[in-house]
């Protein structure tokens, strides 16, 4: 037990460090150190000390980062998130000092082990952010990479693919130091060098081609638009007309204007006071107009954007199609509610999942949109991409957030993903980060937080699909698939 005395704070630093490599802090460099001092914790361990060590680092991992959803819903929501997503880390520390056990007087110092080491590390990453319930596949050491020139990898395979080449980098320093000299060094230093050179002869946009250019206007509010917001009906949707002001005295010819998810508290297909504002605002822009609201259908609620065209109306719209769990809706809601009443309970009516797609045809291109943290998801990006947008709209509110990280976090995220799908994308908030993306990271546009504003521009239109549009599902399963192999021939090679 006295090993704990190190092993645990090794694995507690190991957390911190993501304090500082995500944004806004974000000191990427720092990343693989993420995951080399959480494999020096654990190799050489107990099965059963490996997950104690893992569900404390890990605890300190995702806390120390995203604290932010404690402003949102309190402190119990965030220790019981930590809690769930912990427990994945804990499993993955465990099979790592298992794994070890087995085979490590034999290949502990190899090229071989190092790469399972990240293979497990990225299974982690995958199945947590998507089972069981998905909805928050966030804090992926990826996502520590929006500014660093190690983005390029998602061109490549997405995010999966970028996180297990942080891991990769991790895993060979912790051998490196755990061996000391003993490791075989030019290999090491090869694999090393090679992981750092690929990005940097990537060949952005090589796959994909302009396809024209459109104007667009993308409008942030600055409306106190949180989900449990107090403030008069329909003053979101006024502050959000009132920013609008300023495309029009651009005076302009607009292709598209966006707002924000929740942007117009009423909802205009239900409220005739709203849809007096919204016909008013479409007529003035004289151009195809998307928005978001939250839409009933029965005894269903969504939260939903809507396509409405002037002189026309509602013409399209789509509806969230995951909702995060726990905020959005409860999922197994008797079964949590005995664990965390006081959460649940504050989720009286939660969202339905939406199915229809989120491609709108307008004139003559399409645009894909997505609400939130469904920029977090890759199937939904997956989907968008081949499914033909030339563009990328990401709706979002993040008022529920105050000025914390999150919002730099999800913008993170959404450069990445202009990058990995070969797509401008518009970022366009209720209170910011607002900000349109182009494919080659580069920023096109950004406004101020917190504060009404205004990006209109000529926004390029992109077709053709990146190596990550075909390969990054397959990266996914066949890694994690390997990965479970590898565990049972292990298994059966001890038993022989």
């Amino acid at each position: 037990m006295k090993d704990l005395l190190w092993r645990i704070p090794l694995g507690v630093l190991a957390g911190l460090i993501a304090l500082y490599v995500f944004p806004t802090e974000n000191i990427w460099v720092l990343a693989p150190l993420i995951p080399a001092l959480t494999f020096l914790s654990v190799l050489g361990a107990g099965f059963w000390k490996a997950v104690f060590i893992g569900f404390i680092s890990a605890q300190v991992f995702y806390v120390s980062h995203i604290e932010w959803i404690s402003l949102y819903l309190g402190p119990v929501p965030l220790f019981a998130l930590s809690t769930l997503v912990s427990l994945y880390s804990a499993l993955a520390a465990g099979v790592i000092a298992w794994v070890w056990k087995k085979i490590g007087k034999s290949d502990g110092s190899s090229l071989k082990m190092a790469v399972l080491l990240a293979a497990i590390w990225t299974a982690r990453e995958f199945g947590s952010g998507n089972f069981p319930y998905g909805g928050f596949p966030w804090s992926r050491l990826s996502m520590s990479q929006s500014d660093s020139f190690l983005s390029s990898w998602v061109w490549w395979g997405g995010m999966s693919l970028l996180s297990f080449v942080i891991a990769l980098l991790g895993a060979l320093l912790a051998l490196t130091i755990r061996y000391r000299g003993a490791v075989p060094k030019l290999s090491f230093a090869l694999v090393a060098v090679g992981l750092l050179v690929v990005p940097l002869v990537t060949p952005i946009g090589l796959t994909t081609a302009q396809s024209g250019t459109k104007t667009i206007a993308a409008v942030q509010g600055d409306a106190n638009a949180g989900l449990f917001s107090n403030v008069t009906p329909g003053t979101i949707l006024q502050n959000h007309a009132d920013a609008t002001e300023i495309v029009l005295q651009q005076e302009r010819e607009i292709d598209l204007l966006v707002w924000p998810e929740n942007a117009s508290d009423l909802d205009p297909l239900r409220y005739p006071e709203a849809r007096a504002v919204i016909e008013g605002i479409a007529q003035k822009v004289d151009a195809p107009f998307t928005f978001g609201t939250v839409t009933r259908r029965g005894e269903e609620s969504f939260n939903s954007t809507i396509l409405w065209l002037p002189e026309t109306g509602p013409v399209d719209f789509y509806d969230k199609r995951q909702p995060v769990p726990f905020a959005e809706y409860a999922p197994d809601r008797e079964f949590w509610r005995m664990f965390a009443p006081e959460l649940v309970d504050m989720i009286p009516r939660g969202y339905s999942f939406g199915v229809q797609d989120g491609i709108y045809e307008i004139d003559d291109f399409k645009a894909g949109t997505l609400i939130c943290f469904e920029i977090a998801e890759d199937w939904i990006l997956r989907d968008l991409t081949h499914s033909g947008a030339e563009v990328i709209l990401s709706q979002t509110n993040n008022a529920d957030f105050g000025y914390s990280d999150e919002t730099f976090q999800q913008a993170g995220i959404a450069r990445l993903r202009a990058i990995e799908t070969g797509r401008t994308v518009v970022n366009i908030s209720t209170v910011g980060l607002s900000a349109i993306y182009l494919p080659s990271g580069k920023v096109l546009s950004e406004v101020e937080w917190y504060t009404p504003a205004a990006m209109v521009e000529d926004v390029p239109l992109f077709t053709g699909l990146t190596p990550a549009m075909y390969v990054g599902t397959l990266f996914d399963w066949i890694n994690l698939v390997i990965v479970l192999l590898v565990l049972i021939a292990i298994r059966l090679r001890r038993r022989v």
